[in-house]
């Protein structure tokens, strides 16, 4: 494990999800929102959400860098895909207990799964393990 090499790893994915999640929510998904309202708050509590950002990149970059640990945009985007799945199943499970649209349910597995996926290829790519011979 190369924990100086996974700090920007997991600085790179957090400034990402951030980014990616603003646009996809704040803006893709936004009329979605507005047809379910009341299923809402009127605003988000901002300090929660950048720490649940920040939470899921820490998460995220840390199970990488100790369980994959190779520097590999294709690797890491098919580690993002898997847990674009794992996540999916999570959209199912609140789609099955609440009273959102389909399209909303499609639209987050979707964003999850590209989400995760360029969230991989980045951590990926800037990841680098020890080389044994430092090692």
């Amino acid at each position: 494990m190369n924990h100086k090499r996974g700090f920007p790893a997991f600085i790179a994915a957090f400034v990402f999800i951030f980014f990616f999640e603003f646009v996809w929510h704040g803006m893709l998904m936004k009329s979605l929102y507005v047809e379910t309202a009341s299923l809402w708050r009127e605003e988000p509590m901002f300090p929660w959400l950048i720490l649940g950002q920040a939470v899921i990149a820490f998460a995220f970059t840390g199970l990488y860098v100790s369980k994959i640990g190779v520097n590999c945009p294709a690797t890491g985007a098919g580690y993002g895909l898997v847990i674009g799945i794992l996540c999916a199943g999570g959209d199912l499970i609140r789609f099955s207990v609440q009273p959102l649209t389909t399209k909303i349910l499609w639209m987050w597995v979707a964003g999850g799964l590209i989400e995760f996926a360029v969230a991989g290829a980045i951590v990926g790519a800037i990841y680098k393990p020890l080389s044994s011979s430092t090692a």
